[in-house]
């Protein structure tokens, strides 16, 4: 079912292609020298400050050419959760896959702005790497390809240097994203934050970067011809040791509350508070200097004809669902179109049945066909779902706009009640020899719990020092 490796390295790297990678160095060649009236990779870059006018970018409830699409608000006021499906993401069939969940009292504006701006960040990091590669004589690489993860020489093999380039966009983007938040003029990210799993496929090759606890999976048939899950993100939550370990040496501080004991948290040195359940995201920045990046892991997985299928989803699906559920409910769904509804409407009667007395999270979910085949508009719409064309989301709140001024923001505490069995799988253990800076996955990765329930909350409460904001 392919193989998988994931490093720490920072990344960057640029491909367009029909089922076949094409480097930087390349693009020059395919797309400056063939005939004047066909866009090169610049010009593409150039038409995305139009994003509204982008054909087959998919951010509401509904369909695409090869995925559906789907959120559903919470109890917990309004819908924090963002989701992407950007087909033709690059000039050739380059697909984008991204779902973001924010959490604080401006989450569904940080994660609605990651939504839009980090896919272009992607493109213009693989942009500046076509313009410094331009001459080359680097030949294009094609067919799958894995990688150790190890040191890189300038004189390594010509997969190795496209998925270097792959690693440095990535890495380069996050960090982008992170630093406008930061300087953002009009949005309040000290205090709110977002999760980000985003995946680009390019022919064969999956290519993902991930912070905090949304998750990634592949749906795909073993050798019985039985659909199976394989995780393809982990949930980089505060008591992974490697990252309990970078946090504590930056003076945060990781323990779980009380009265929700499988829920560790990353607090202040001097403060009881925020309490935030993950160990990296976007924003977040009155946790930045005590442990919390946006550093992303990245990773990159080569495709076999026996995947199907790739989910994404937020936590307010894997809080209740594993992804044996997951694979199982999607394979299952009469139309490929209703896949992401019917999942979302299973972690719904899940979180009724688990947790009766807890306030069901936030659910998107983006479904992801690798055969690039979806059902008919007459299928999808026995569904009793809006055509893709329909610019409703569905998700029970107003049709958002692009600056999500038609809310107001809500944060509210939620205590969960949850089993002791559940309750074993968070024990504390020992922190990893180490705590790098850098996104990293190595032995942890078996630890993570794969199938494990993550976080229900992502803040207890905010900081009491309005004078660390950032000025405006």
């Amino acid at each position: 079912m392919g193989g998988c490796f994931s490093t720490s390295s920072l990344s960057s790297c640029s491909s367009t292609s029909n089922g076949e990678i094409i480097s930087p160095s390349c693009l020059p060649l395919r797309f400056l020298s063939r005939n004047r009236n066909r866009k090169t990779f610049s010009d593409h870059v150039t038409t995305l400050q139009h994003l509204s006018s982008i054909p087959n970018r998919r951010f509401t409830n509904g369909k695409s050419r090869t995925s559906c699409v789907f959120t559903q608000q919470g109890r917990k006021g309004i819908n924090q959760d963002a989701m992407i499906v950007w087909e033709d993401f690059m000039p050739e069939d380059v697909t984008f896959c991204g779902v973001f969940d924010g959490h604080g009292p401006h989450g569904h504006l940080v994660a609605r702005k990651v939504r839009e701006a980090l896919p272009v960040k992607l493109l213009s990091f693989l942009n500046s790497s076509e313009l410094k590669q331009n001459g080359s004589s680097t030949s294009c690489c094609s067919g799958n390809h894995k990688s150790d993860g190890g040191d890189r020489e300038q004189g390594g093999s010509k997969d190795d240097k496209v998925d270097l380039l792959w690693r440095e966009a990535f890495l380069k983007s996050y960090k982008a994203m992170d630093k406008e938040l930061r300087s953002h003029p009009n949005l309040d990210s000290f205090c709110s934050g977002s999760t980000a799993v985003t995946i680009v496929k390019q022919g064969s090759n999956l290519y993902m970067g991930n912070i905090g606890d949304s998750r990634a999976i592949l749906g795909s048939m073993d050798c019985n011809n039985s659909m199976v899950a394989t995780q393809l993100t982990v949930d980089l939550k505060p008591d992974l040791p490697r990252e309990a370990e970078r946090i504590k040496r930056c003076r945060g501080r990781v323990f779980a509350l009380q009265d929700e004991p499988e829920v560790p948290r990353v607090w202040l040195p001097f403060d009881d508070a925020p309490g935030l359940a993950m160990a990296r995201a976007f924003g977040d920045f009155c946790l930045k200097e005590y442990g919390v990046i946006s550093i992303p892991e990245f990773s990159h997985w080569s495709l076999t004809e026996r995947d199907k299928f790739i989910v994404l989803a937020s936590d307010g699906v894997w809080d209740v669902l594993s992804n044996d559920d997951v694979v199982k409910t999607v394979s299952s769904a009469p139309t490929r179109s209703s896949a992401a509804r019917l999942l979302v409407e299973a972690a719904a009667r899940e979180w009724k049945t688990k947790y009766p007395t807890s306030k069901m999270d936030d659910c998107a979910v983006v479904c992801l066909f690798l055969d690039g085949k979806i059902d008919s508009e007459s299928d999808y719409e026995e569904q009793g779902l809006p055509s893709a064309t329909l610019p409703s989301n569905h998700s029970g709140n107003a049709a958002e706009s692009d600056d999500g001024q038609n809310s107001e923001p809500s944060l509210q505490r939620n205590f969960t009640v949850r089993s002791s069995e559940e309750s074993d799988h968070y024990k504390q253990t020992p922190t990893g020899e180490n705590g790098e800076t850098e996104a990293v996955v190595g032995e942890e990765q078996s630890w993570s719990g794969l199938e494990g329930v993550t976080r229900v909350n992502s803040l207890v409460q905010l900081p009491r020092f309005p004078e660390e904001r950032p000025k405006t």
